[in-house]
């Protein structure tokens, strides 16, 4: 039964791979999730799932924050060349 829930997780994450390979986070998340939800009851499949939409939800916030910091550390930049100018 252990190498059904196995061979049902690792198909499932090659699948998720080859269509959603552009969506950051999934795959991670998916193996991640496929083993916790393996672990706790035999939920692999399920596990995988959350674990895809989790694992890019939490990339996808990641590269927001990125962006942000560095808009204020191009903000800061610009200020500060600026600001010798106007002495």
């Amino acid at each position: 039964m252990k190498i059904r829930s196995i061979t049902t997780s690792l198909a499932l994450v090659l699948s998720l791979a080859c269509v959603a390979s552009a969506q950051a986070g999934c795959l991670k998340g998916a193996v991640v999730g496929g083993v916790a939800g393996h672990v706790a009851g035999k939920h692999s499949v399920a596990g995988a799932a959350v674990g895809c939409a989790v694992g890019h939800h939490m990339s996808k916030k990641k590269a927001r924050e990125q962006a942000a910091a560095d808009a204020r550390a191009r903000e800061q930049q610009r200020q500060a060349q600026i600001a010798p100018v106007r002495r």
